[in-house]
C-alpha cells in the first residue's frame, strides 16, 4: 500500500470552494515519514493492497486509481432493524446503519472525486421536494465468512423494503357492511379518506379482507397493502449527492455537513455524501422505507470492504 502523494492526483478539482487536495489534506492523509514496514510484515501484506493509496491515517479509505475504485474498510454494526444508512461514521448512527467506518467524511468525498465521480446536489425539502441528483455509483460488498471464504455481492442485497411501517391508500368510504375489527392492523381515517395498514400482511389476512367486499377501490387498497408490505431487495441506485458546507461566521472555517455521519444513505438527507436516487423518507421510524436484510448480513464486527466505482451507463 502506497502513501498519499500529490503525484497520484495530477488534476485538482474544485468543489464548493475546496480542491481535491484540500479535501485530502483536511482528511489527514498518511504522512510521508511513516516508518517502513520490516521484511516480515511485507510478506504478510495482502496482495489486494498492492497499488492502493491510503487517503487517511486509519488506512480505511483506499484509492485504486488504476482500477478506478474507492475501497472503504468497514465493520458490521447492525444486522436487524429499520435503516437510514448503509454506512455511517464510527460512533454516530450505528443504530440505523448496517456498517460503520473509522474515517472522516472528507476523505471519502475526495476519493470519489479522484475516481472521476461528479458531484451532484443533495435532496431539497423546500420550497418543494427535489430528490437528490448526481453521478450514479456501483457499490459492492466484500467479506469473508468463518471458513475464510470470500464473498462479494451488490450492496442492495443487504437492504430490503421495510415491513414494520404504515401503508396508506385513498378510499372515499368504507364499503357498505364492512366492519373493521379493533384488534386488526387495518384502520380507516374518515377525515383524510384513507385506509391504513401497519406491518407485513399475510395471504390469510389479505384473503379475509377481500372476502368482506367486492367494491373495487377497497379491494385495490387491500391488494396494494399486501403487495407493498412484502419484503423485497432494494432496487434504488446510489448517487454522489455531495453533501454541503457551512461556514463559521466567527472563524471563517468551513464545516463539511457529512461529518455528522451521513456517508452512504438509504433515507434522504441534505447532508449525505451518497444517497439513493428516489424519494425515501427520513422522518420517523414508522416511515422509513428500508430495513436490514438480516438473512444476508454476517455477524456484527465482521470486517467488510465497500467497493465503489462509477456505474456503467
Amino acid at each position: 500500500m502506497k502513501q498519499f502523494s500529490s503525484l497520484w492526483l495530477p488534476c485538482l478539482v474544485v468543489v464548493s470552494g475546496l480542491t481535491t487536495m484540500q479535501y485530502l489534506n483536511a482528511a489527514d492523509p498518511v504522512k510521508k515519514n511513516t516508518p517502513k514496514a520490516n521484511s516480515e510484515s511485507k510478506k504478510k501484506t495482502n496482495k489486494q493492497d498492492d497499488g492502493l493509496v491510503a487517503l487517511n491515517k486509519q488506512k480505511t479509505v483506499l484509492l485504486d486509481l488504476e482500477g478506478k475504485r474507492l475501497l472503504l474498510r468497514t465493520k458490521v454494526c447492525l444486522q436487524e432493524g429499520v435503516l437510514e444508512m448503509l454506512c455511517c461514521k464510527k460512533q454516530t448512527k450505528e443504530h440505523e446503519s448496517i456498517l460503520s467506518i473509522d474515517s472522516s467524511a472528507k476523505a471519502i468525498h475526495a476519493g470519489l472525486i479522484a475516481i472521476g465521480a461528479k458531484v451532484g446536489t443533495p435532496v431539497k425539502f423546500s420550497p418543494k421536494f427535489q430528490p437528490p441528483k448526481g453521478q450514479k455509483l456501483s457499490i459492492f460488498l466484500q467479506w469473508k465468512d468463518k471458513q475464510g471464504k470470500l464473498h462479494r455481492e451488490p450492496a442492495q442485497s443487504w437492504v430490503r423494503t421495510a415491513t414494520n411501517r404504515y401503508f396508506t391508500a385513498k378510499l372515499d368510504q368504507l364499503p357498505e357492511g364492512v366492519v373493521i375489527d379493533k384488534k386488526s392492523e387495518l384502520r380507516y381515517d374518515e377525515k383524510y379518506k384513507e385506509l391504513i395498514w401497519f406491518g407485513q400482511m399475510s395471504k390469510k389476512e389479505r384473503d379475509a379482507f377481500l372476502a368482506k367486499s367486492r367494491q373495487k377501490q377497497f379491494r385495490a387498497a387491500i391488494n396494494k397493502f399486501y403487495d407493498e408490505s412484502q419484503p423485497r431487495t432494494m432496487k434504488a441506485d446510489w448517487i454522489f449527492a455531495g453533501s454541503g458546507f457551512s461556514t463559521d461566521e466567527a472563524t471563517g472555517e468551513k464545516y463539511y455537513h457529512a461529518e455528522s455521519g451521513d456517508l452512504i444513505c438509504v433515507a434522504n438527507f441534505p447532508t449525505a455524501i451518497i444517497d439513493v436516487n428516489i424519494a425515501s423518507s427520513a422522518s420517523g421510524e414508522g416511515n422509513l422505507l428500508f430495513e436490514a436484510n438480516q438473512t444476508k448480513i454476517p455477524p456484527r464486527g465482521t470486517p467488510v470492504t465497500i467497493e465503489i466505482s462509477l456505474a456503467k451507463k
